[in-house]
């Protein structure tokens, strides 16, 4: 069984019907995988959401396995974001801190944006656009 942390692009998918990304999260727990989240994307999410999206997501993203952002995550994140900028390459902060999350829950991370997460060590799960 493997746990995926879901990136904010696909819950915004799932909650507009969009890629048949519903399908591919249903095949994930099918076989005997969890799907969860963390406050960055949630709060992403609420963000940019519709009021009538609201109890859909709400419904989502209540579904989810939460790992919240510990000491250590936020940490690292930073760490990251610090280092990464020193090299010339611009990581956002809220990307950073979701990588550091997946790596330090050991989860791997479903996204589409892969180059957002250019970060060593990092599970990701791409799927395309």
């Amino acid at each position: 069984m493997a746990i995926y942390l879901l990136d904010t692009n696909i819950v915004v998918d799932i909650v507009n019907g969009k890629k048949g990304r519903d399908e591919l999260l249903k095949s994930l727990i099918l076989q005997g995988n969890l799907l969860a989240c963390c406050p960055i994307v949630i709060a992403e999410v609420y963000a940019g959401m519709r009021p009538k999206e609201g109890p859909l997501t709400t419904t989502l993203l209540r579904s989810l396995r939460f790992f919240p952002v510990t000491f250590e995550v936020a940490e690292q994140a930073g760490i990251w974001k610090r280092d990464y900028s020193k090299k010339g390459i611009t990581l956002a902060l809220p990307d950073a801190i979701i990588a550091a999350v997946a790596i330090h829950n050991r989860l791997t991370l479903i996204t589409e944006n892969v180059r957002h997460f250019p970060i060593p060590n990092l599970t990701l799960y791409p799927i395309a656009r």
